[in-house]
């Protein structure tokens, strides 16, 4: 396994939350957007899946925005791969 391989495992099992709803985005993203990401917004993302699933889910229903501009970036990317 490569380590590119294996981030986006960890990655995968990350965007795996319990919660429907954020599973179906996440996973979706992962699916069709993780790797068109840059290295930035790829670590970004991994810390949006480090946020507790409440605030995670206020963020991409569009409730609130995250301060953190890089974040907030993938947040708007994850908001328009799933439709919303």
């Amino acid at each position: 396994m490569t380590v590119e391989t294996t981030r986006r495992a960890r990655v995968a099992w990350q965007c795996r939350r319990g919660m429907k709803e954020l599973d179906v985005l996440l996973e979706d993203f992962l699916e069709h957007q993780y790797d068109l990401l840059g290295l930035g917004e790829r670590q970004a993302f991994e810390i949006l899946l480090g946020y507790p699933d409440p605030l995670l889910l206020e963020y991409l229903m569009g409730r609130m925005m995250p301060v953190d501009k890089g974040i907030a970036d993938v947040v708007i990317k994850i908001r328009r791969t799933s439709g919303n």
